[in-house]
């Protein structure tokens, strides 16, 4: 059993009433837990959190206190000296499964403020790296092991400001700033938006839209049921000295997806990496979210395959290919295979549908008679006859298994997944990557389904947002150029969404910064730049314009055209804060040699004014993404490097120069340091 410690603060003198109002919440509620029987008066106790309409969203201020995470109860006190000294702070919310952990650093090093990181998946232990940053940038940490919505982190940053008070024997105004990305940033933005007083700043990042989840994942998914035997050659074209056409070579079925999924957002250069952006990898084939359609639109895939207007009935090039592709058929289990430990790894059937290939068909057990046994996971090898059984499979169904049973293949449901997106276009407006779907007079030209799942899902995941772009705070949201995952439209699309709802105070309070060569995960190739140096940096700077008015640099200019976005290639032009890299070979993207010839690499790296100097330089002159340092004498704003390499052994290469830009020019800092390269293609013959 925890303690509750009650903490004590004199608040007085002007300009502290933001502190105030988060402290008289706490500390009235902890009077009340400490004595047994005795209560504040009603006239004393602050007010319950409570939605401002009947049945909407909660609304959380600094005065309020939330009706479920109302008894913070600390556990324990450790003063550590790893990653870096501070003193750890462990609670829970009493009654509930919420905890949290405040990473104080010493007295000398807090600059009044917290950093607060949120995702739906993360537990209240904080990563070294988060801790570290933000005791050098004069920040504690504040995390709990969350979940969806934002109440529980509200509370904990409320509760964070009254054991940070007493720890460092401060009255003086704390500032909090909340960041997330990915499901993180639907957490943020319904924070942002939803709160008032509980933070001063926000920065979302790779933020997704009310209709990401799950439509990204499934036409991605279309993309490679239709498109993966031409994934390479697309590649090729988008790549550096390619020819730009990702179209050539492409049937009429091909052309037609590529040019849908692009629309849809899809970004183009993200082929680059075309197992990724088809997730070839991936045993479940991008349709992890099937099982939330199958349980909110029961019916679907029976109408696509029976009902005018899906894919299943129609009378095209592309319906053909769909028709062609499915699979219902029944197989006899002839072995069941066991490990050493007698438990089932996997089955041996009789047979295996001539068409078995992706997508994934749905395998169900039944008994001879016709009775459902149940659904089993795994995957079926076409030459083996071999149904290897996955992780997750029920108890009972695996007791069940013998050579009596029957096993049904059937992908009705992920065949009609992959188009799920045509029959969920937005009935709210801004959305033009469904223009697309939509008859002139705005009219869907797909049949809909009676409910979107995408919002719903959003709903669930910001704690019933509706993303309105009514922020309540300073917000710098940051969104990558090569995001297959939340596509790069998706901050364009937030953006507008605050733009509507601020007016002309949209850029005292907000900004947006694209990110060149990053996509949604951390390096994963030899082009892909890890983009949490631009997050710190962003943190650092909401915190000066919440805290001193400093504003930070502007948002990044870019352009959007059919959904796709482009940036300007002059570094004073693209602004925003990340270096840009222009590199050339012999004048250009593109150079054929022969063996054993020599070649000059040259490049320009320009840092957008006020956003730091160039602190290192990397070159990958075989674009295997193995990067050598290259010597720099001085950090500088502007840099012309060039470099000599002979290529002896026949080949398609594609060298890349990566540079680092910090801030203050500081070479030995691991923090804010923000990386961007480009790249050109060499062939030798």
């Amino acid at each position: 059993m925890g303690f509750i410690k009650k903490t004590n603060i004199v608040v007085s003198g002007g300009g502290q009433t933001k502190l105030a109002g988060k402290l008289a919440v706490v500390t009235t509620m902890l009077s009340t837990l400490l004595v047994p029987g005795l209560g504040a008066s009603a006239e004393s106790s602050p007010p319950l959190c409570a939605p401002k309409v009947i049945g909407g969203t909660m609304w959380i201020t600094a005065d309020c206190v939330d009706p479920l995470y109302n008894k913070p109860v600390i556990d324990n006190e450790t003063d550590l000296t790893t990653p870096v000294p501070i003193r750890k702070v462990s609670g829970h919310f009493e009654g509930t499964d919420k905890k949290f952990n405040f990473y104080f650093p010493p007295k000398s090093q807090w600059q009044g403020r917290f950093y607060q990181y949120v995702y739906p998946l993360i537990n209240e232990n904080a990563e070294d790296n988060i801790v570290s940053f933000g005791a050098a940038s004069g920040a504690y940490t504040v995390q709990t092991n969350g979940g969806s919505g934002y109440q529980v982190d509200a509370a904990a940053a409320k509760f964070s400001e009254t054991v940070a008070a007493k720890y460092y024997g401060s009255s003086k105004p704390i500032y909090g700033y909340i960041w997330g990305g990915s499901g993180g940033s639907y957490m943020t933005i319904g924070a942002i938006e939803n709160t008032s007083g509980v933070w001063d700043g926000a920065v979302p990042f790779i933020p997704g839209t009310p209709t990401s989840i799950p439509n990204n994942f499934f036409i991605r998914a279309f993309a490679r049921f239709v498109l993966a035997d031409k994934a390479p050659q697309i590649a090729d074209a988008v790549s550096p000295g390619g020819s730009g056409n990702p179209y050539a070579g492409l049937d009429e079925a091909e052309r037609t997806v590529l040019q849908e999924v692009t629309k849809l957002g899809l970004p183009l250069r993200g082929w680059m990496d075309n197992r990724y952006i088809l997730a070839l990898d991936d045993p479940n084939g991008l349709l992890g979210f099937g099982s939330v359609v199958k349980a909110f639109d029961p019916t679907y895939a029976d109408d696509f395959w029976s009902k005018p207007g899906y894919l299943g009935t129609e009378k095209s090039v592309l319906g053909d290919r769909f028709r062609a592709a499915r699979i219902n058929q029944t197989v006899r289990i002839t072995q069941v295979i066991h490990n050493a430990s007698k438990a089932p790894t996997g089955l041996k059937v009789d047979e295996v549908p001539a068409n078995l290939s992706y997508p994934n068909p749905d395998f169900t057990l039944y008994a001879a008679d016709g009775t459902k046994i149940g659904t089993l996971n795994g995957s079926l090898d076409s030459a083996t006859k071999v149904f290897t059984l996955a992780s997750g499979n029920p108890d009972n169904v695996l007791d069940a298994l013998d050579t009596t049973l029957q096993l049904v293949i059937d992908n009705k449901w992920s065949l009609a997944l992959l188009s799920y997106h045509r029959h969920q276009v937005p009935k709210q407006p801004g959305f033009s990557a469904w223009d697309q779907f939509r008859a002139t007079d705005g009219t869907p030209i797909y049949p809909q389904r009676a409910i979107e799942v995408g919002p719903t899902i959003a709903s669930s995941v910001t704690g019933g947002g509706s993303y309105t772009g009514a922020i309540n705070s300073k917000v710098i949201a940051v969104t990558n150029l090569l995001d297959v995952d939340a596509y790069p439209w998706d901050g364009d699309w937030y953006s507008q969404r605050v733009k509507a709802a601020l007016g002309k105070s949209y850029d005292d309070n907000f900004r947006i910064w694209y990110n060149d060569y990053a996509d949604h995960v951390a390096p994963h190739n030899a082009f892909i730049v890890d983009y949490w140096g631009i997050l710190e940096q962003a943190l650092r700077d909401v915190s000066a314009w919440a805290e001193k008015n400093v504003p930070p640099a502007n948002s990044t200019r870019y352009d959007m055209v059919d959904n796709q976005i482009s940036v300007p290639a002059n570094a004073s032009v693209r602004q925003g804060i990340q270096p840009v890299v222009d590199l050339t070979v012999k004048g250009s993207d593109r150079i054929d040699i022969k063996a054993g010839q020599t070649v000059t690499f040259k490049a320009k790296i320009q840092v957008p004014s006020g956003a730091g100097k160039v602190v290192s330089t990397e070159w990958d002159l075989l674009g295997n993404g193995n990067f050598a340092a290259a010597k720099l004498e001085t950090p500088k704003q502007t840099l012309e490097v060039s470099i000599t390499y002979t290529y002896n052994k026949p080949g398609t290469y594609f060298p890349s120069l990566r540079a680092t830009a910090q801030r203050e020019g500081d070479v030995s800092t691991p923090f804010a340091k923000i990386w961007n390269l480009d790249r050109v293609r060499v062939v030798v013959h």
